[in-house]
C-alpha cells in the first residue's frame, strides 16, 4: 500500500450548480450532497484503506489553495500543486506524475475527478485495488469503464474487446476505441451491445508507465516538465511551472495518451457512479420521497410537489406547494427556481 498514491483532480471553475456553486467555490468545495462533506472530501474518503493519506496529491488552481489546506489539513501541503491556468488534463497529470516519480520511482497512481459520485464504496475499492494490482505488474494503462444503464449523451463511450481477458486479471478487458459523446441514437446503439462502457474518466497506471506513455505521444508535454526536474520540491518550482504551465497545449489525456496507447484496459464497474454536472443529475443520486421528491435542508416542505429537487444550504424554512418536475435552490441569497427540462437555459439569463 506504500507505493498506492492518489491525485485528485479538481481544478475545475464551473458554475453549473448555480446559485450554489460560484467561480470563486466551484461545486468540488462544495457539500452537494448535504452529507456534511464536500465533493472534494468524500472523494479523498473513499480510498481509505487503498492509500495513506501522505500519498494524496491534489491538482487545482492558484485561488483554491486554500479551501484544499482548509478541506484536506491531512495531506502533505507540499502535495497540493497548483495551476497557474487550465490546460486540460494532460498536462495536470503530466506535472503531478513527474512530482510523484521524484518521490518514489515504484509508485502505482490512481487519478481521479474531485466532483463524481459513488454510492458502493465498498465494490469501488474492491475494483481499484484489483487495477492497482494490474498495472503494477504490468506496464498497463486501466480506465474504469461504468457500465451504462441509459443512453447518456453527456459522458464519452469506451468500446472493449470482451472475446477475452488479461492474463492473470480476468476482470480486465483490452480497449478497441474511445468514442466521443454522441447522440441520442448512437448512445442508444450503444447501450444494445454489452462491450460499451461509460468512460469514467478514472485512470490507473505505474507512474514510469505513464511518463513513458507522455514521451512517445506527448513529447511537447513530457519534456516541459522532465527538464523541471532539478527545481522540483524546492522554493523556485511554483515560479517556474507558473512560466511553463501556460505554454503547454491545451489538451485532454484522452487526446493525447488514451487514444494513442496500445496497452491500455478498460476494467468493467458497476459502482453507482455518476458525474454530477446538473441538479438533475444530483437529484438522481439523492433518495426521494414517496413523491419523487429529492430534498436536501432541514428547513425545506414540499407540498403537493412532485418530482422535484430542493435544496437549501441553510436552516430557512422553505415551503414548496403545487410544483411538478422543478428545481428549487436556495444559496448564499439567491433562489432558483426552473423547470428540470429548462436547466441548460438558466446561463443564459443570468
Amino acid at each position: 500500500m506504500t507505493d498506492n498514491h492518489l491525485v485528485v483532480m479538481a481544478g475545475g471553475v464551473g458554475s453549473r450548480f448555480w446559485p450554489m456553486s460560484t467561480i470563486e467555490r466551484p461545486k468540488q468545495f462544495l457539500d452537494i450532497m448535504g452529507v456534511g462533506r464536500t465533493m472534494l472530501q468524500l472523494t479523498v474518503d473513499r480510498f481509505e484503506g487503498i492509500i495513506p493519506k501522505e500519498n494524496v496529491w491534489v491538482v487545482t488552481g492558484e485561488r483554491f489553495a486554500g479551501m484544499v489546506r482548509e478541506q484536506l489539513p491531512e495531506i502533505p501541503a507540499d502535495h497540493i500543486l497548483l495551476e497557474p491556468c487550465g490546460r486540460g488534463t494532460a498536462p495536470c497529470i503530466c506535472y503531478v506524475s513527474w512530482r510523484i516519480k521524484m518521490r518514489n520511482p515504484r509508485a502505482n497512481v490512481v487519478v481521479s475527478p474531485a466532483d463524481h459520485d459513488i454510492k458502493n464504496v465498498e465494490e469501488f475499492r474492491r475494483i481499484v485495488n484489483d487495477a492497482l494490482d494490474f498495472s503494477a505488474e504490468t506496464d498497463s494503462i486501466v480506465t474504469l469503464g461504468i457500465k451504462p444503464s441509459r443512453p447518456a449523451t453527456g459522458y464519452g463511450y469506451i468500446r472493449a474487446d470482451l472475446s477475452y481477458p488479461a492474463l492473470r486479471h480476468k476482470s480486465m478487458f483490452r480497449v478497441d476505441a474511445f468514442k466521443e459523446k454522441p447522440d441520442l441514437e448512437t448512445a442508444k446503439g450503444y447501450i444494445k451491445q454489452n462491450n460499451y462502457y461509460w468512460n469514467s474518466g478514472i485512470f490507473v497506471w505505474n507512474v514510469s508507465t505513464i511518463i513513458n506513455a507522455f514521451r512517445v505521444y506527448a513529447r511537447e508535454i513530457s519534456e516541459i516538465f522532465e527538464n523541471l526536474q532539478p527545481v522540483y520540491g524546492t522554493e523556485h518550482e511554483q515560479e517556474r511551472i507558473n512560466v511553463v504551465f501556460p505554454t503547454c497545449p491545451n489538451i485532454s489525456v484522452d487526446y493525447a495518451i488514451m487514444e494513442k496507447a496500445e496497452e491500455v484496459f478498460v476494467s468493467p464497474a458497476d459502482f453507482g457512479w455518476s458525474d454530477l454536472g446538473t441538479w438533475g443529475s444530483l437529484r438522481d443520486q439523492i433518495p426521494h420521497d414517496e413523491y419523487g421528491n429529492a430534498i436536501v435542508g432541514q428547513g425545506v416542505r414540499a407540498v403537493e410537489t412532485h418530482n422535484c429537487i430542493i435544496h437549501s444550504s441553510t436552516d430557512k424554512k422553505i415551503v414548496v406547494q403545487g410544483l411538478d418536475d422543478c428545481i428549487v435552490v436556495e444559496s448564499n441569497g439567491n433562489i432558483l427556481i426552473c423547470r428540470l427540462s429548462e436547466e441548460q437555459r438558466i446561463k443564459s439569463f443570468m
